[in-house]
């Protein structure tokens, strides 16, 4: 795996995959930012809730659930000294669809946090606590429209 890092100014940088998406970070104001992009951490934890959220949705289709939305929520802490590294993750899922089996939820949340998402794993053996909840929301209700 590849990826690119150009920088285009003050405190903004371009990056590429090495499958040929980019994306703009740049950082806040107050250290010479424009706010044109998100923050390199912001962009490490919106990637750790992309791989749980892929794993996710890959094991309820296997599971056959029929799914209509997917919303993942984290909230992390970082350390007060630099360097300022997650501390602590909080990932929380809120599954919608039609009949689906909270014991299915449940078994995809565990297993994408317990054995396929990497970034979650990686990040875990680095030292940074992680956990994991999730609800489970019947389509059509008012709930999903809160989602």
């Amino acid at each position: 795996m590849k990826a690119t890092v150009d920088w285009t100014g003050n405190a903004s940088f371009r990056t590429t995959s090495g499958s040929g998406h980019s994306v703009q970070l740049d950082g806040p104001p107050d250290h010479g930012g424009e706010n044109l992009g998100p923050r390199p951490m912001e962009m490490l934890l919106m990637g750790l809730g992309g791989c749980s959220s892929f794993d996710v949705m890959s094991i309820l289709k296997k599971s056959r659930q029929e799914v209509t939305a997917c919303h993942a929520e984290l909230e992390a802490e970082r350390a007060d000294a630099v360097p300022a590294v997650f501390t602590r993750i909080h990932l929380h899922f809120v599954v919608t669809g039609h009949n689906l089996k909270e014991s299915l939820v449940k078994r995809a949340v565990s297993l994408s946090a317990e054995k396929y998402c990497s970034a979650s794993i990686m990040l875990e053996k680095a030292g940074v606590e992680i956990s994991h909840s999730y609800e489970v929301h019947e389509a059509g209700t008012a709930a999903e429209a809160g989602a």
